[in-house]
């Protein structure tokens, strides 16, 4: 079985570590303590075997084996279950990973149950052993030292968010292309950062709301409220984030609609240019095209021209063509196309 941890407390303190569940089941009815079962990635069979020892609940049970849960907080008869999602920052990648944790806890066990790393549960128990009055307390301390874990675990992700939005503001006013994609998987991530911290307030009212009816020692009191100030900041700084990246959205939407705007400015103003050019070449064309035109009617020595003979034909002719290119010249002129 996928079992990392099985064992036995008593008294505060780590009474034994049995080979199977079914020996640590009959050590819990035989004497008084509390069992601590910690699995990795059970497959179904592993997580069935685990509820029937422990009488968990069938619909418990279907929610641990399907995963992919919201974090809850749900009471079935005495057994307390609780789902949390975890999560940690990849610095290499530079984005953030979800886990998931599902926590059983009745009156005399915890069964916690990971389908990723994190949280580190090791270092929780390694606390809770170092501290025997707190685990005195029993399966209640546990739960609340793994809320208080998972909230600890989320202070590295917000560090890691706010550097990437840092990094962000940078890029967007530096006119980085790709600055867009990052804040849209940036957004992507907040949001999911939402979703697993969120409810996690729900979960911690209510456990608050329920100290007085299952008289929960003044020690865990505090303690959860501790947690709970800490998960209310880690919520406000990460709503605080959505904000900010939906006006950086906003501000780098603007500031490519105005770099475009410039774009299409300097084109215009280079086919006005060009335009103006153009103009100017076809005028001369123009002005020059006519006394060609003449030049070429006199060139084609036609035996018969009315012109040829005339002692003033050549003239004329010089004339009428300095006349036409000076006409020309004059109306182009006058419509600013030279």
């Amino acid at each position: 079985m996928s079992v990392v941890d099985n064992a036995v407390y008593v008294d505060g303190q780590r009474h034994a570590e049995h080979p199977s569940l079914e020996m640590t089941c009959e050590f819990l009815r035989e004497r008084s303590g509390m069992g601590w079962i910690g699995l990795y990635r059970p497959d179904a069979a592993e997580v069935r075997s685990v509820a029937a020892e422990f009488e968990i609940h069938d619909l418990a049970v279907e929610d641990t084996i399907s995963a992919h849960q919201r974090p809850k907080l749900e009471r079935y008869g005495d057994v307390l279950f609780t789902v949390l999602r975890p999560a940690r920052y990849v610095e290499s990648e530079e984005r953030v990973e979800f886990g998931e944790l599902h926590v059983f806890t009745g009156e005399d066990f915890v069964v916690t149950v990971r389908h990723a790393e994190s949280p580190d549960l090791g270092r929780v128990r390694r606390r809770m052993e170092s501290d025997p009055d707190l685990l005195r307390l029993g399966p209640e301390a546990v739960l609340y030292a793994i809320l208080d874990e998972v909230v600890d675990e989320y202070e590295p992700v917000v560090e890691g968010l706010e550097n990437d939005i840092d990094e962000i503001e940078d890029q967007v006013f530096e006119g980085d292309p790709d600055v867009s994609r990052r804040i849209y998987e940036l957004f992507r991530e907040v949001v999911g950062f939402q979703r697993a911290t969120r409810p996690l307030l729900k979960i911690l009212e209510d456990l608050s709301a329920g100290f007085d009816k299952y008289g929960v020692d003044e020690e865990l009191q505090r303690n959860l409220r501790d947690v709970q100030d800490h998960a209310i900041r880690v919520v406000e700084r990460v709503d605080g984030f959505r904000a900010l990246l939906e006006n950086i959205l906003t501000v780098n939407g603007t500031l490519v609609a105005q770099r475009q705007n410039e774009e299409t400015r300097r084109l215009t103003e280079t086919s006005v240019q060009q335009n103006e050019e153009v103009k100017k070449i076809s005028s001369w064309a123009a002005i020059l095209f006519a006394p060609t035109l003449v030049g070429t009617v006199y060139g084609m020595n036609f035996t018969h021209m009315p012109e040829l003979a005339w002692r003033m034909g050549y003239p004329m002719a010089l004339v009428l063509m300095l006349l036409m290119g000076l006409v020309l010249y004059l109306v182009f002129k006058r419509r600013g196309w030279l």
